[in-house]
């Protein structure tokens, strides 16, 4: 290969396990997940990637690096004032393991310094679409867990309660509303059996779609009671970790006192 003397180093912390990150340089449709539909890739050395930009560029190039689940190095085509080459352009990512999960590092060589000066922001950007790829594929139950927690509210069994909260959520959950501010499963399930004391019949349903990014989603929904009228309404903002809540906060609007 030949020398390439302007290097730029970047790095992003993602929050999930690092082989599971490794995946997105070996599994084609994840790779399209994170660099746009069409684009390709042939996870061994040699094999040949392609990566479609939003603008409609079509970058190529071909695998020089393959060492799983740590190491993924290609060549990429660039465009800047014209097309530079695969040769002249080499991007190398490392794969550590972090307590928040992932730390994935970038190390990307080019032979021109003024194109060097444009990697950063290039990488700041797709450094964010990598995580938030990988984040979408975490949470891809987040319609699940989101229609569970809703789901509680009108469990009559405390223990069926808790074995949904302990499937769903970390053991120290947090609920915070107007009313609560809570941690842990226990005092969630308790919580929810005098909620239903107090205002008997009454029932949450979600009415939107979950709406979800880098481990945040939110969902509006609406509190009904026994005779279906809306008695409240709002959103809940759902904090996830590694496909389980870890933080619901609800936002209310009251319609009527119930």
């Amino acid at each position: 290969m030949n020398p390439l003397p302007f290097i730029v180093e970047r790095s992003i912390i993602i929050e999930a396990d690092p082989a599971l990150v490794f995946s997105f340089f070996t599994n084609p449709e994840r790779w399209a997940a994170w660099w746009g539909a069409g684009s390709t890739l042939e996870p061994r050395v040699g094999g040949a990637i392609r990566i479609v930009h939003s603008n409609g560029f079509v970058s190529t190039g071909e695998v020089f690096e393959f060492a799983p689940p740590r190491r993924f190095g290609f060549t990429f085509s660039m465009q800047h004032q014209g097309v530079i080459s695969p040769e002249d352009s080499r991007v190398s990512f490392t794969i550590e393991p972090h307590p928040k999960g992932t730390l994935a590092r970038v190390r990307h060589a080019v032979a021109d310094k003024s194109v060097a000066a444009l990697l950063p922001q290039g990488w700041r950007f797709h450094l964010s679409l990598f995580a938030n790829a990988v984040s979408n594929l975490v949470n891809a139950d987040a319609p699940k867990l989101v229609d569970a927690w809703f789901g509680l509210w009108t469990e009559p069994d405390s223990a069926a309660r808790s074995t949904t909260l302990q499937a769903i959520a970390s053991a120290d959950v947090t609920f915070r509303d107007a009313y609560s501010s809570l941690a842990g499963v226990e005092e969630i399930v308790l919580h929810i059996g005098a909620a239903q004391k107090f205002m008997p019949g009454v029932r949450l349903e979600r009415r939107s779609p979950v709406r979800h990014c880098q481990g945040t989603a939110l969902a509006d929904w609406v509190a009904l009671g026994p005779d279906g009228r809306q008695r409240m309404s709002g959103t809940n903002v759902f904090v996830m970790r590694r496909g389980r809540i870890e933080s619901v906060t609800g936002v209310a609007a009251v319609a009527e006192t119930i």
